[in-house]
């Protein structure tokens, strides 16, 4: 286990991320006393035992790598627990994780029967509230992930923009840019979640007001490599073309394609996150092809197809 004074350097370091959780923390201190249940520290950081600790009912992040949690549960054997987890008291011998859901499950693999925490006391709302601040700051969340969890803080907590900005140390355009992300269709917001296309990409993309042409930008970012600064000039283009002339739109297969087979396939590829091809004759006839290319891409149509 690690010397005290270490983990309060890096407690010290954490506070330098921004005002994030350690803010909200601070602010609910500061109105304890209005505040029965504000966020509020018992005592400085405890060693309490792992088995008297649930999991977060309200954690935002529910996937976890197992290959990286046996790699920190290596470290844990090694180093300990560099960062306290935090958690609220339920009962006398019984507490809640409100962060670090990932440093617990490696603790416990590691064999660990204490693990430090910050014990502290929060309502329903500031549960939420904190797992979902403490989630934004991780530094490997990709864009759309951020997208969800700011998303979430607006709706779940009844957050204002501003408000937000101020939780998470960031602008209300930043804020603003973020939450735009999720109008735009699923295979793009797959496509910027998988590092396909990056945020740079993706906000040129969202300019445009249809999404047969927004499909359309993501092929051509798809088949040509574009760059950001040609998918910018390819948006403009598509912005200035006359009425009269044909907007560019993905091809269907047969006989029958025609403006209503377009958009329905269009309409299915947004819908399904993946390239959706429909074929059809004269009469209607047809089929609907929905191509997967992994066992759990396939899992990801079934759960929205509800099977």
């Amino acid at each position: 286990m690690n010397r005290p004074e270490a983990i309060m350097s890096d407690s010290k370091k954490r506070n330098a991320l921004g005002r994030g959780l350690g803010a909200l923390i601070k602010d609910t201190d500061v109105s304890a006393a209005s505040k029965p249940l504000a966020a509020r520290p018992e005592s400085n950081i405890n060693e309490i035992p792992v088995d008297q600790v649930e999991v977060n009912n309200f954690q935002p992040r529910n996937h976890f790598d197992e290959t990286a949690l046996q790699e920190l549960s290596e470290s844990i054997k090694i180093q300990g627990i560099i960062q306290p987890i935090t958690v609220r008291r339920l009962s006398e011998n019984k507490y809640q994780l409100i962060s670090g859901e990932r440093r617990l499950r490696a603790s416990k693999l590691a064999g660990l029967k204490n693990i430090p925490a910050y014990i502290r006391t929060a309502n329903d709302q500031q549960m939420l509230e904190m797992a979902l601040i403490e989630n934004i700051q991780r530094e490997n969340l990709n864009p759309i992930e951020i997208a969800i969890s700011y998303q979430r803080m607006v709706s779940e907590c009844n957050l204002k923009q501003e408000e937000l900005g101020d939780r998470v140390g960031k602008n209300r355009s930043t804020v603003t840019n973020y939450l735009r992300l999720l109008k735009l269709p699923p295979d793009i917001q797959a496509a910027l979640r998988d590092n396909k296309i990056s945020m740079g990409h993706a906000r040129a993309i969202i300019t445009l007001e249809t999404t047969e042409k927004q499909l359309f930008v993501l092929k051509e970012i798809e088949t040509k490599e574009l760059s950001v600064r040609a998918v910018e000039d390819l948006v403009r283009q598509l912005q200035h073309n006359s009425p009269n002339k044909e907007t560019p739109v993905a091809k269907t297969s047969g006989t029958g394609s025609n403006a209503e087979i377009v958009s329905l396939q269009n309409k299915l590829t947004s819908h399904f996150g993946t390239k959706v091809n429909v074929k059809s004759d004269k009469q209607f006839k047809g089929e609907i092809k929905i191509p997967f290319v992994s066992a759990e891409d396939l899992n990801r149509i079934l759960e929205i197809l509800n099977l």
